[in-house]
């Protein structure tokens, strides 16, 4: 089996920081969410694979290199421009060959991973199989239409009458009977091939097209909301760990991440929390559900529920909640008063708020 990461949307939910980033490089817990996605794959026993790109393949090449770090073989397929989930497949006609492929959206997070799903895939070896979720309003989502011996019956996308509340996820597995299904459709009402249209044609040609029903944690990471929850939920799962420096005048409280290299002086700090490698906490609190990034300087700060990207800096500012600031940003006071605050701040940008 071979898989297919898609990594080429533009991220128009995540501006500002799409602008200056390929959303799925957005750190959480401090990795970004596109190697959690290779290293699911890989648990999978895969290690071919092709990840699309647009025009951001340079900063995507420059973090993942050739997989090896990661135990992975990747090559880059470029994609022009978004022309929809089936043109991609085309795209990779001759990557994939004739293999079995798992096809995976590269901002999804599924922490559990999908071994559960390969493994039925590979037991039954359907023409393709799609792994769905029960959701709370089926109104804003595909939909599989699945009946009790779990195969699809019917897709269909947002429906205003949904028939069932199962919706696609972003992961689906194939055999090469979807490269028929693919050349066979057109391009939608927005001008893209769409994959449910594939699959649909599968389903309508007698092909046999199951549903797997995906239990654990799932976040599309396409806004900060997502992100910032998809943080909390990891730093969860983390396990109290000091390699850097923490002063005596310093309290860690629950599960605290102190890297190589990061300094905590004159700080409280209670956990879930990161702190990166080569970062200064000083003379701030630093509250749950935070991610630090590497190489940061928070002075003077309380910051919770937040995550601070490689190389920010807040200083001087109390109740920062909820927030999302990019790389390189720095972020200070500038006047007197204790107002809360929630920022959304882009890399390499300046702030200044009343204190």
């Amino acid at each position: 089996m071979k898989a297919l990461v898609l990594s080429g949307g533009t991220g128009s939910r995540l501006r500002p920081f799409s602008y200056s980033m390929p959303k799925q490089l957005i750190p959480i817990a401090n990795k970004p969410v596109l190697q959690y996605v290779l290293e699911d794959i890989r648990d999978l026993g895969v290690t071919e694979i092709g990840v699309i790109v647009g025009e951001r393949e340079p900063e995507i090449a420059a973090v993942l290199g050739d997989g090896s770090a990661l135990g992975v073989h990747v090559t880059y397929l470029r994609q022009d421009l978004p022309r929809g989930l089936a043109h991609c497949v085309a795209l990779a006609r001759d990557f994939l060959g004739d293999d079995d492929f798992v096809m995976y959206l590269g901002d999804n997070m599924l922490p559990q991973g999908v071994r559960e799903a390969a493994d039925e895939f590979r037991l039954l070896r359907p023409a393709a199989q799609v792994v769905v979720q029960k959701v709370a309003d089926p109104r804003a989502f595909g939909i599989a239409e699945v009946g009790p011996d779990g195969r699809v019956a019917r897709l269909v996308e947002k429906p205003v009458e949904p028939a069932g509340d199962l919706a696609l996820i972003g992961v689906y597995f194939f055999t090469s009977a979807v490269h028929l299904a693919v050349d066979s459709i057109r391009p939608s009402a927005r001008g893209e091939l769409e994959i449910t249209d594939a699959i649909q044609w599968l389903v309508t040609a007698g092909a046999e097209v199951r549903a797997h029903e995906y239990g654990g944690y799932w976040k599309d990471t396409g806004r900060v909301e997502d992100v910032l929850e998809c943080n909390s939920e990891l730093l969860d799962k983390i396990t109290h760990r000091v390699e850097g420096d923490v002063d005596a005048h310093s309290v860690l409280i629950g599960d605290v991440v102190v890297e190589s290299g990061a300094r905590v002086v004159r700080s409280f700090v209670q956990g879930p929390v990161i702190i990166g490698a080569g970062s200064l906490v000083e003379d701030s609190h630093i509250g749950p559900h935070t991610s630090v990034g590497r190489d940061c300087e928070l002075r003077g700060t309380h910051v919770d529920h937040s995550i601070a990207m490689d190389g920010a800096s807040v200083s001087g500012l109390h109740g920062v909640h909820g927030s999302l600031i990019g790389r390189s940003a720095a972020v200070s006071s500038a006047d007197r008063g204790n107002p809360h605050h929630r920022l959304v701040v882009g890399d390499h940008t300046r702030v200044e708020v009343a204190a």
